[in-house]
Parts: C-alpha cells; structure tokens; sequence
C-alpha cells in the first residue's frame, strides 16, 4: 500500500477504513483530512455552497467571519425593527403618551433593550435556533384591552398637547399607573409559560402534533398580517414595489453571482476571495437602496409635505423630530416606572396571550429549523424554548417596555432568502438591539426608515413564512380527502373566526369583564384557532399514521436525513452541559435536558475487525 502524497495531506494525517473482500482485510485509505491551519475562504465551502439554491452559505453551527456575522446581525435587526418599534407607538396612544416623544422613545429604547437579552438567552440556552425575539402582538391586543376598560380610559386634558405637562408629577402619574398595570399582569403571566416550559407539558403534546398541526399554525402567524403589510406598503406602492423588486433582484436572480472581494490571511495572504454577496444582504441592500431614493425624492420634494397627501409617509423627515429629541444615552433599569400592580382581569388576558404565543413560537421554531438547514426541534429542545421564552417574558415585565416578547416570524423568513442559519449571527442580531437599546439616538436614526419600505419588506418576509407553512405538508398524504378537509377548514377557520370577534365584540359579552378578556383574546388569535382546530381534527379523525404524515414526520425529527445535520450538535446545550459536565444521573428525569446519543448498533466495528486494524498497522511499520 503506497501512503498518501503531501497534497493530499496537509499534516499527514489519513482516515483509514477496512473493507472485507472474500473474508480477507484489506486495509484502504478512503478519505484524507488536511488539517491545515488556513483560513477556509467562503467560496471554499463546497459542501454548503449554493449550488441548488437549497443548500444553506452557512449552518446553525457554522461561524462566519466577524465582519458578515455584524452585517448580517444588522440586516436581521432592520428586520425585527418594525414590530419592536410599531407596537409600542401603538400602546403609548392607550398609555395616554400621544404628545410625549420622549417617554415614547424611552418605551422603544427598553423594548430594543429587553428584545436583546432574550434573543441572546434563547439561541444560547433555549431551544438554539437562529431565532430572533421581540415585541409581540399576541400581547398587545390583551394590553389593549386592559387599557379600553373605563377606568383606564386617559383623561381628556392628557390628549391636549397645550394642556400636557410632561414633567408633571400627575401626568407622570397618569401613564406610569397603567403601564404598571401591565407590568404585573405580565409578570403573572410569564410565570405560567416558565412552568409550562420547564414541566415538560408542551413536549408531551409535541406527541400528538404532527404536519397537519404545523401547516396551519404557521401560514396563519403571517396570513392575518395582510392587512398590516397592505397598509404599510400601501403608503407609496412605488417606494414599496422599488423595496421587494430589489430585494428579489438580490437574493433570487443574482444569488449565484460570486463578487470578489480583497482579503488577507496569514497562509494566502492578499488575495482575492468570492462569496455570493446579494444573497448574503439581499434585504440590507434593498432597504438601504429604497431608503436612499427616499432620501433624495424628499431633499428634492419630489414627495408631498402635506401629511393628508399620499406618499406622504415616504418622505424620510416625518420621523425626524424623534431623533432630534432621543437622548444619546440611556441604560433602562428593572421598575424604571415603580412597583407593579396586578389586577386579576388583566392576568386572565395575558394568560390568553402566553397560550397564543406559545401555540405560535411551537411553530415558529419548526419553520425556523427548515429555513436553517437543521432538524425539527426535539420535545427537549421545545420545552427549554417556551421556558426561555417565559423568562423572557417575566424581563418584560420587570423592565417595563409594555408589551411582552416572542418569536419574530419576520426574522424567521429571512434565514430563507439568505440562507444563513448560523446562530451566532442572531447573537450579532442581539447584541447590537441591547445597544440600541443603550444608545436611544442610533435607534431613532433607524425609527426613520420610511413606512412604504419597511411595507415592502414585509411583503416578502411574511410571504415566505406562509410558504414555509405550506411545505411541511410534504410529509402528509395530501391526495387523502381526510387530510385536505383538515388544512382547509383550520386555516379558513383561522381567518374567519377572528376577523367576526373583532368586528362583533360586543355579541361576545358575557357581562364578566374578567372572561369577556380571555374568550375575546383567545379568538381574536388565527394561529390558536387554527391550530387547536388542526391538532384536534388531526387526533380524532381517523387516519393511519403514515396518512397524517406522522411516520415521516418522526423520520425528519430523528435527523436521518443525510442533508440535515445531527439533532444533538444543533440542540445540546453549550459548554458540553449535560454531555461532559453536570451529568448527574436524576438530570435525565427532567423533560428541558438533553438527552444523551445512542450510539447505533450497526455502525460499531466489529471486535475482529478492530484486531486487524491493529495488526495491519503493525505491518506497514515493519515493512
């Protein structure tokens, strides 16, 4: 046997393998690993290249460079600006803050703030997804709610502009009284979702949720967003139409076009290197650019100056007083705004939210795994999630940013245009929100990006989030009337019911303002009806298991896909937690834990087989 040549090796090093012919041992060199200390290039990743428009630049696992993982970050950051930022100018108006920009700011700072710190927990110790957190609407409409009842409706003199004081003591009063409100009700809601979490009580309902449950849940987190994504866009369909062309342009016609770029490293050192640089920022590039034209078409006033005109929300100064009065520093603090109340009507209506956000984040994390390149999330994985979710949610409630946080689908839509799944991106992603979160004046600069753009986006987002929803169908029979009957009534059923809660309230009043909250909350949510629809048709109904997709379903959860990588590389826990160090032996008892790897039978070497390695080794040093 001749040994392998230096360029096929770098340090020496071989993987040697025996194969059996005609029961004789033959010792076979079937693969050289070159340990070499360069630095691989992106255009060197063959085995994650884009060479289908499938496979993933980089993996859950994967670390880019420094410099992509801050970009990148950024790009995910503009993508969760819009929930973060909308929701809270939208409570301020209920907190009686209408003509108070800068406590409005001071909300947005903490929301940014808080939304950092949980996405930085939840991909670190959570279910590990490149997976983004941050203000979400399923508790808004309960915080709403709370503020509508008649002794939280805002005095008439607060909506006066010339009659507000904001540095009054009353005014202060006023609003720090009823975001306290929230803050409780929150903090008893989050306490909920932690123990749901860490009981293992959503990982033993994971047994009966399947395809059929999945689909329906996520094509209706986006599918209710219409609405939201048509005003936005709506605003200036040009400047919209200009924000998705590009960001299609980027990421799906010039995808495969490799930029070159100088670099150095110490082996090659100034060279030239090629990475697929419209797909990597197809979105920053397509905002920046819309942004851009925004800019000039209002320096030129091309676009209207009367706020009643259309086109009007295009123009990048109509945000501009926030900037201009955001201070530079601010470092919120756990009770900036006192010692939280609780009210038992409110608590019932966050429950409610905390039973959509999870039905919700359930999806939210399989949706995540597909766009990512990793396995579905095993029970384990799930648990910790909803858990780090609640702990999340109970930092909400302490800092006070009047909202609680959750999986951003919007986020999620993005791992698929650019196809990178790498974590360590949304730790970028999480970083830099604790930092705007600090620095309210860089928050403020990017409060400005215009309404159309951020509309444009959305568009494509929450399109290929509904997309996403659709192909976890692939594992159920599809051509079984059984299984069409059940998509289609759990989706329809999802936009209908909610759309007549919302437009008929009042017929839902029971006279206990306590319950009326909670049934009020409950429907108003399409992806919790739809989704208790889908996992109760699906599980009564009768249906074989291969039918329900259930057999490929636990096929794909198991990772024995050769293009998805291992569940315990992408699950475990860091620091080798639970595999290297605090194993105890009752830890496998708790239901959030990783579970040790079986080692499967089949793949072990045979003892004889192992005895001639040894021997054949032997050899080649006698000779």
């Amino acid at each position: 046997m001749s040994s392998p040549s230096n360029d096929q090796s770098c340090n020496g090093l071989v993987n040697p393998t025996f194969t059996i012919e005609d029961g004789a041992y033959n010792f076979v060199v079937t693969e050289y690993s070159g340990a070499c200390n360069e630095e691989a290039e992106p255009d060197e990743k063959d085995s994650h290249h884009d060479t289908d428009g499938n496979k993933m630049i980089y993996t859950v696992t994967e670390i880019p460079p420094w410099y992509l993982c801050i970009f990148l970050g950024i790009q995910h950051y503009l993508t969760a600006l819009g929930s973060n930022l909308s929701i809270p100018l939208i409570l301020s108006k209920e907190l009686c803050l209408m003509h108070d920009p800068v406590t409005q700011s001071h909300l947005i700072s903490t929301t940014f703030f808080v939304s950092g710190i949980c996405t930085i927990i939840q991909v670190i110790f959570g279910v590990r997804l490149p997976i983004v957190q941050g203000s979400s609407a399923s508790f808004l409409t309960p915080a709403l709610t709370m503020m509508s009842l008649p002794k939280w409706k805002c005095p008439a003199w607060t909506q006066n502009s010339s009659l507000v004081n904001t540095t009054s003591l009353e005014f202060k009063e006023v609003w720090q009284s009823r975001i306290r409100e929230i803050q409780g009700a929150i903090i008893i809601a989050s306490c909920f979702q932690i123990v749901m979490g860490f009981s293992g009580l959503i990982g033993f309902l994971m047994r009966f949720i399947g395809p059929l449950t999945i689909a329906p849940t996520i094509c209706l987190i986006s599918l209710p967003l219409y609405k939201s994504a048509g005003k936005d866009a709506g605003s200036h369909w040009g400047i919209s139409a200009l924000t998705f062309c590009l960001i299609i342009l980027f990421s799906q016609y010039l995808r495969k076009v490799p930029v070159p770029f100088p670099k150095y490293s110490k082996a090659r050192k100034c060279h030239v290197s090629r990475i697929n640089f419209f797909q990597l920022f197809s979105m920053l590039l397509g905002i920046c650019i819309s942004w851009l034209v925004c800019y000039i078409l209002t320096v030129t006033n091309v676009l209207p100056s009367d706020p009643k005109s259309y086109g009007y929300l295009a123009r990048t100064d109509v945000k501009g007083k926030a900037v201009s009065e955001a201070p530079w520093f601010r470092f919120p603090y756990p009770g900036q705004w006192g010692r939280p109340t609780i009210n038992v009507g409110g608590i019932f209506g966050m429950l409610a939210g905390v039973i959509a956000s999870t039905v919700d984040s359930i999806g939210d994390y399989h949706s995540c795994a597909r766009l990512a390149g990793a396995p579905p999330p095993p029970k384990q994985a799930v648990n910790r999630g909803i858990a780090v979710e609640g702990i999340g949610l109970l930092f909400t409630g302490i800092w006070g940013s009047g909202n609680g946080t959750a999986s951003l689908g919007a986020n999620i839509g993005a791992l698929g245009i650019t196809k990178v799944g790498s974590r360590m991106v949304i730790i970028a992603a999480g970083i830099l929100l604790v930092l705007v979160g600090v620095f309210s004046k860089v928050g403020a600069v990017f409060a400005t990006i215009p309404t159309p753009v951020i509309g444009g986006l959305f568009m494509v987002m929450f399109g290929i989030l509904t997309a996403v929803g659709i192909s976890n169908l692939q594992f159920a029979d599809m051509n079984s009337s059984r299984n069409i009957f059940i998509v289609g009534f759990a989706i329809f059923s999802g936009l209908t019911v909610p759309n007549w809660v919302n437009e008929n309230a009042r017929v839902m009043e029971t006279g206990i303002s306590q319950l009326d909250q909670v049934i009020q909350v409950l429907l108003s949510s399409g992806m919790l009806v739809g989704g208790v629809l889908g996992f109760v048709l699906d599980n009564t109904i009768p249906g074989t298991q291969k039918e329900r997709g259930i057999v490929a379903w636990k096929e794909e959860l198991g990772g024995n896909s050769d293009d998805v990588q291992d569940p315990t590389e992408v699950y475990n826990l860091p620091f080798g937690i639970g595999t290297m160090c605090c194993t105890w032996s009752w830890t496998r008892y708790l239901p959030f834990w990783p579970k040790p790897k079986r080692q499967d039978p089949s793949s072990r070497i045979p003892q004889d087989v192992c005895i001639a390695n040894a021997t054949n080794r032997e050899m080649e040093t006698t000779q």
